[in-house]
C-alpha cells in the first residue's frame, strides 16, 4: 500500500490575527504561529509517524511552519522542497484589506463570493498596489515569468497549479515509496483535497481548514485516496473550523 501523506496548513499568521486577506503577500507567523506548528509536530510525533520529504510554498509562513514541524518531530535534516504551486490563493485587489471591514463596505455576501466562489476572481492587483510583485527571484528560477505571475486567481485557478504539483511532484514521490509531509495554505490545499477526494464545487466550497492541524491522507493501491482525516480531537477540530467560518463577516458596531 502507497504511504501516507500529511498536510497541514501553517501556523498562525500576522495577518490572521489582524484577519486580513493575504494571499501571495509574504507575513510571517506570530509566536502563537509558531507555537501551533511545534504542536503539529510534536502531534504527529505522538502518532508514531515519520516523513523523508517535505513540500512547503514560496510564502515564508507555510516554509516557517515546516521548519518547526521538522524541528518538533526531530527530523530537522529532512529534504525540503519550495514549489510555488502550493502558494495561497492569489487576492488579487483585496491582498492587505481587513475581511471584516471589506464585508461591512460590500456586504457579506459579496465577501464570501470573492472568498469561496469556485470561478469568481477578485479585482486585479495593479502594480500601484502597496503589496504588487514586480520582481522575485525565486519565482523567475521556477520558471514563472514576472508577466506570467498572477495577479488574480480564483479557486478554480489554484486548482489546475496544485493538479500540477501533484502530477510533477507529489505523485512521483508515492510511488516512490517516500513519506511525504506537505506544509501550505488553506487553499491550496482545499485544491489538492478537491483533486484528491473528487469535492464538487459546492463541496469544496464549504471546507475549511484551521491553522496547524495535522490531517493524514491514505491512497489505494491505485494512489487513489482512501481516507483524510485530523489526528486532533474531533473537538478540538470542531472549534477550529468555527473559528475559521468567522472570517469574512461583519462585525458588530
Amino acid at each position: 500500500m502507497p504511504v501516507p501523506v500529511i498536510i497541514l496548513r501553517h501556523g498562525q499568521s500576522q495577518w490572521n490575527v489582524e484577519n486580513r486577506f493575504t494571499g501571495w503577500v509574504d507575513v510571517p507567523l506570530t509566536p502563537q504561529g509558531e507555537q501551533e506548528a511545534r504542536q503539529a509536530g510534536d502531534l504527529i510525533r505522538a502518532k508514531g509517524l515519520e516523513v523523508d520529504l517535505a513540500f512547503t510554498s514560496f510564502l515564508r509562513r507555510a516554509a516557517e511552519t515546516c521548519a518547526l514541524v521538522l524541528n518538533s518531530l526531530g527530523q530537522p535534516n529532512v529534504p525540503v522542497q519550495a514549489d510555488w504551486r502550493l502558494n495561497e490563493r492569489h487576492y488579487g485587489a483585496l491582498s492587505g484589506l481587513n475581511k471584516s471591514e471589506t464585508a461591512a463596505k460590500y456586504g457579506e455576501e459579496q465577501v464570501h463570493l470573492w472568498r469561496r466562489s469556485f470561478s469568481v476572481r477578485p479585482n486585479p492587483m495593479t502594480p500601484d498596489h502597496p503589496h504588487f510583485i514586480k520582481a522575485d527571484a525565486r519565482y523567475q528560477s521556477a520558471g514563472l515569468s514576472v508577466a506570467d505571475m498572477p495577479v488574480t486567481e480564483c479557486l478554480a485557478d489554484t486548482v489546475v497549479r496544485v493538479q500540477a504539483f501533484w502530477n510533477e511532484k507529489l505523485l512521483p514521490c508515492l510511488k516512490s515509496g517516500k513519506r511525504p509531509l506537505i506544509a501550505a495554505h488553506g487553499n491550496s490545499l482545499r485544491a489538492l483535497l478537491k483533486l484528491l477526494a473528487n469535492l464538487s464545487e459546492d463541496e469544496v466550497l464549504r471546507l475549511n481548514i484551521p491553522t496547524a492541524q495535522p490531517m493524514v491522507l491514505e491512497f489505494n493501491a491505485q494512489f487513489e485516496l482512501q481516507s483524510h482525516q485530523y489526528l486532533a480531537d474531533p473537538a478540538v477540530i470542531e472549534a477550529a473550523l468555527a473559528e475559521v467560518a468567522q472570517q469574512g463577516k461583519a462585525q458588530p458596531a
